[in-house]
């Protein structure tokens, strides 16, 4: 087995837990809301006001089904749609106050299981596990959440 082969064989190992983390701490925030659709709701929150066609690019789906999200995500009131400020023909999304709450609460949650977890791990090894997951967060153009100051940056530069 090559190097990479173990290095996506650990990651994806780790990511089975990552989605149990992030599953239990959405179910205890808000109880009809899909991963798929938190997804939406965390991009808008950290990216802010998007049109359609990004926002598909973003999520890695076709435009029709990020519609039928957003219809559903306006309908549950986790999301607005408002005139763009470039173009008055254009609309964008914008996550809704509730919507940014919601983020805020499941984050704080996933936050506190992910620090539990990371307190059981060997403290010699947790260096290399933030470059480790700073870099594989780069490569895959994912903001960054910090908890210091509550801001969310951009870990590409965007």
């Amino acid at each position: 087995m090559s190097d990479a082969d173990e290095l996506t064989d650990a990651v994806l190992t780790a990511s089975r837990l990552l989605v149990a983390v992030s599953a239990r701490s959405l179910a205890a925030v808000e109880e009809t809301l899909t991963l798929p659709q938190l997804r939406m709701v965390v991009l808008l929150d950290s990216r802010g006001p998007m049109s359609l066609t990004a926002l598909a690019d973003l999520l890695g789906v076709n435009p029709s089904t990020a519609k039928r999200m957003i219809d559903r995500l306006v309908a549950s009131g986790m999301v607005d749609r408002e005139p763009s400020p470039v173009s008055r023909r254009e609309v964008v999304v914008v996550a809704s106050e509730e919507g940014s709450r919601v983020v805020g609460q499941v984050m704080a949650r996933r936050r506190a299981e992910i620090g539990t977890i990371v307190a059981r791990m060997p403290e010699h090894l947790r260096h290399g596990l933030v470059e480790a997951l700073t870099a594989f967060a780069e490569a895959g153009g994912e903001p960054r959440w910090s908890a210091r100051d509550e801001a969310r940056e951009t870990v590409s530069g965007e």
